[in-house]
């Protein structure tokens, strides 16, 4: 009987006339745009502009791309700069090679600069951003199965991976699919987010703290499953430490928000107009609302009123003036009619 298993592409790469089409570049752009799609979304609703996520994104993409490379190239740094290799090589990003830790790291050393130039929170950008880095990254490892790469231990369980050909030598057999475990993984990490976001009003960075634990948990088992090369501390690959020691950090610093800065962030893009109108209309529209409330009104209301008060008394005053002359003329009406007839 014979297994089922996952298949893997016979090639990587696509040609539109001459131009080549890498699946592995195409997920990571597929990814890109989702996660700005999704942020803007989140960013709308949390009360930005549109748009604003992906002037951001600008600054923050160029620099989680050099950052995510640099991290595969110092970490691997045989497979460019040893004996038989090309150095050349190390700025092939098409051909498969991204440290998430570099990529998160710097790119948001460039979310930072964008924000800066806007005169946004950084940390309420990155809340809204979280989900769609989680789905980004969940795109972007199917490129890998591209590349038939990462995968896990050789398994006959009936979702393993086919690899046919392989680039670090190994014989060709069904593995883990390490790939779809941490797609699917990253998948979870979103809705995790996305229902924590709105369920507990998270901000001031929690949201993203949220999802950098959450990843790191999943990736450090994920990771451990893996059989490509790599460094190793006290037996355990580098990654899992990264991932432990990340996870930390992040939660860490979602406890220590919580304490100091509970709730969610009142503006997130200073002079941001609301959906339901102009802003200056809402804000006077609250101020005569809380008039209204306290029973006292605005300023103005109370001068208006007063000014209608006054006006109504001089009525009055006048209305009772002429009754009072109207009296008076009907009794000499009377007292002369009285002498006439006397």
């Amino acid at each position: 009987m014979e297994l089922a298993f996952i298949p893997s592409p016979s090639r990587g790469v696509l040609y539109l006339g001459p131009v080549p089409l890498r699946g592995y570049a195409f997920c990571i752009i597929i990814g890109v745009f989702v996660a700005v799609w999704l942020g803007n979304r989140r960013w709308i609703a949390r009360g930005g502009r549109a748009g604003t996520v992906a002037d951001i994104a600008v600054w923050a993409v160029p620099f989680g791309l050099i950052g995510g490379r640099l991290y595969h190239v110092i970490t691997d740094y045989e497979l460019y700069f040893s004996e038989g290799r090309d150095w050349v090589d190390a700025f092939k990003i098409w051909e498969g090679g991204l440290g998430i830790w570099g990529a998160i790291a710097l790119g948001a050393l460039g979310a930072w600069i964008g924000c800066r130039r806007r005169g946004i929170p950084m940390p309420a950008y990155a809340d809204a951003v979280a989900p769609g880095i989680a789905l980004a990254q969940a795109i972007g490892r199917w490129g890998n199965w591209f590349n038939q790469e990462l995968y896990g231990k050789p398994t006959d369980l009936p979702w393993a991976l086919e690899i046919t050909s392989s680039a670090d030598g190994r014989v060709p057999g069904t593995y883990h699919p390490t790939f779809l475990y941490e797609s699917l993984w990253c998948i979870g990490v979103a809705v995790l987010v996305i229902w924590a976001d709105r369920r507990f009003r998270l901000g001031h960075g929690r949201a993203f703290a949220l999802y950098v634990a959450a990843y790191c948990a999943g990736r450090a088992w994920i990771e451990y499953m893996r059989v490509d090369d790599a460094h190793h501390i006290l037996g355990v690959r580098l990654n899992v430490w990264t991932a432990i020691l990340v996870f930390l950090l992040a939660v860490t610093y979602f406890v220590l928000s919580a304490r100091k800065r509970p709730g969610r962030e009142e503006v997130v893009e200073p002079g941001a107009v609301s959906s339901g109108g102009d802003a200056d209309s809402d804000e006077k529209a609250v101020d005569l609302g809380k008039g209204d409330e306290d029973g006292t009104g605005s300023e103005d209301g109370k001068d208006s009123g007063g000014g209608k008060q006054d006006k109504g008394a001089e009525g009055a005053e006048a209305g009772s003036d002429a009754a009072a002359g109207a009296a008076e003329a009907d009794e000499a009406k009377d007292q002369a009619g009285s002498g006439k007839k006397a």
